[in-house]
């Protein structure tokens, strides 16, 4: 009997502890719903822009070469800087691309190919 005691009230911590982090996830906004990514680590809240200044410029699932390209970007096209990690930013075209991606898609871009970064 002695056992019982402690297993129950092991159990009655954990799920004290599992519903108190359950609220907390709940009533935190996610991290997209912010204009943030879970990747970043500076956010961008000033609405900086930034112009591609080269061509066939990759737009990424994530910041680096190893993750899957959404679409190519060409000199002109114009992004909405959210946030960035390193020396990739997670944007927003701000127009249809020169390659036909729809305005308003997000992805990572690497800061080498990006000009005019401004406010």
């Amino acid at each position: 009997m002695q056992l019982r005691a402690p297993a129950r009230l092991a159990a009655s911590f954990a799920l004290a502890l599992s519903v108190t982090a359950g609220l907390a996830v709940a009533t935190a906004p996610a991290a997209h719903a912010v204009g943030e990514h879970s990747n970043c680590t500076v956010n961008w809240t000033h609405g900086e822009t930034g112009k591609v200044k080269k061509n066939g410029w990759n737009m990424r699932g994530g910041p680096g070469t190893g993750y899957t390209s959404r679409g190519s970007l060409y000199n002109g096209d114009r992004l909405k800087l959210l946030c960035s990690r390193g020396n990739w930013y997670y944007t927003q075209l701000s127009a249809r691309s020169k390659s036909g991606l729809v305005k308003g898609t997000r992805g990572w871009v690497r800061s080498d190919g990006l000009y005019q970064l401004g406010g």
